[in-house]
């Protein structure tokens, strides 16, 4: 009995589905690098038009291609970490980068054969990347080197995170003779955005480009969508002792002694900002770690000063654009029964898009009561952002707020209020974001949601 349902549930399948692409042995895998098709350079602002299909591929894996960007950016700095002891500049490390390298999209819109999709416009497509990668498992992050950074790996100075780490001496040589704020230092930036990172390509499998036509993607990037963070002096300081031991030793006793007086009295009391910051917002940051001499017998005290500091990004330059396109050729039976298949068929593709709706009123310290009216169609998810800042676009913190309550359409979500600080909020957050069981929520993630920050400048 059992038996032969599963063979009625096989057959069934098998008549609504189409048999894998097959080969004939000529044809092979493949990734081609398809080139824009607006100017490069392209400049500040500048939107960027590029096709997603080759003609030498039949079908084309979406899920398996990827946009690569070189852009360069000048950086701005309002210090000049210039209190730096000589012996620490090459070990202590600031990272610039991204927390997810999809949301430096700001704006997209797809094309199907010349044509605007309907409802592929996304002007806000940092926010929509940002809300679609912070739900994603630790797991998948920390398995897409380069493509994600945690702030976990950073502050342990991992190297392969969504971004580039740049040492204290770099920053000091590139504006030393520089006389007024902010201070401009140059920075290259290359990035890898993995097409399914994108939400709308998320449901995205195989593509017959071959019988359904070219597919380009229009967009310009956001830098506003960039973070910093400075890397935990301590770690950063012993791989830079590790990789350069023997340049040290031969350098003199001076310097290993001052590295091994920071690894001595490093005090877990200095209260830098442990996270990332947004571009455009001001962090605490060690501007100075220097030794001071105490007594004539050659004692000496580490010196360590926490100042507040803000980088921006003033313009940028995207010096290359590639679409990195997996796929390969098929044999003209199998892409006759494709043909077949869809002839009186369309060809759907799940997809999602986030809209992003401002409330008339903005949240203060004491909370917020406000209203707003949005048309509901197909909506799966509800997510409500308090930026801190205006120019918060990927960095959010809990609101620290009791008594919180969404109402829509006369009904109350939850059904009783909350205090975003509960450990019954957090285990909610959780399980509405599936990553309760199997899946493991990141440090970062956790932290939002249970730590209230404050700083003594803020």
């Amino acid at each position: 009995m059992h038996l032969q349902q599963l063979v009625i549930i096989e057959a069934t399948l098998k008549s609504n589905s189409v048999d894998a692409f097959r080969n004939d042995g000529e044809h092979h895998y493949s990734i081609k690098e398809i080139k824009p098709e607006s100017q490069m350079l392209a400049l500040f602002d500048k939107e960027i038009l590029i096709s997603l299909s080759d003609s030498d591929h039949d079908v084309t894996q979406i899920q398996n291609s990827f946009l690569s960007i070189v852009l360069t950016a000048n950086v701005q700095f309002d210090n000049k970490f210039d209190g730096y002891e000589e012996a620490y500049k090459d070990g202590t490390v600031l990272f610039i980068g991204l927390k997810s390298a999809s949301q430096v999209i700001r704006k997209y819109t797809i094309y199907h054969r010349g044509r605007t999709i309907d409802g592929t416009l996304q002007n806000e497509s940092t926010t929509e990347q940002f809300i679609y990668n912070t739900v994603k498992p630790r797991s998948e992050k920390n398995n897409r080197k380069h493509i994600h950074s945690l702030y976990e790996t950073i502050h342990k100075y991992d190297t392969s995170a969504c971004g580039t780490c740049v040492t204290i001496r770099e920053i000091e040589e590139t504006i030393k003779d520089q006389v007024s704020v902010p201070y401009t230092m140059p920075i290259r930036f290359r990035l890898s955005i993995p097409l399914d990172d994108i939400l709308i390509f998320s449901g995205f499998t195989d593509y017959p480009n071959s019988l359904f036509g070219d597919l380009k993607i229009q967009f310009k990037i956001n830098p506003n969508a960039f973070v910093f963070a400075q890397v935990n002096p301590i770690i950063s300081m012993a791989k830079y002792y590790t990789m350069n031991k023997t340049d040290l030793m031969a350098s003199g006793p001076d310097k290993l002694k001052n590295i091994d007086l920071l690894f001595r009295n490093w005090s877990l009391g200095y209260q830098y900002t442990k996270q990332f910051t947004q571009m455009g917002c001001t962090a605490d940051l060690i501007t100075k770690i220097s030794i001071e001499q105490k007594t004539d017998s050659g004692l000496k005290n580490l010196m360590c000063s926490i100042t507040p500091v803000t980088l921006s990004i003033k313009n940028y330059v995207i010096t290359e654009v590639t679409a990195n396109m997996s796929g390969y050729k098929a044999t003209d039976d199998c892409l006759q029964r494709v043909r077949d298949f869809f002839a009186n068929r369309p060809f759907v593709v799940p997809s999602q898009r986030v809209e992003a709706w401002s409330f008339p009123t903005s949240a203060i310290t004491t909370g917020i009561r406000t209203s707003q009216n949005i048309p509901l169609s197909h909506v799966t998810d509800l997510c409500l952002l308090f930026p801190k800042d205006a120019r918060a676009t990927t960095c959010y913190e809990n609101p620290c707020y009791h008594n919180i309550q969404v109402t829509t359409c006369g009904r109350n979500f939850p059904d009783m209020p909350m205090n975003t600080l509960d450990q019954q909020f957090f285990q909610m957050q959780l399980n509405a974001s599936n990553l309760d069981l199997l899946f493991e929520a990141t440090d970062e993630f956790e932290d939002a949601l249970t730590t209230p920050r404050n700083t003594a400048s803020r």
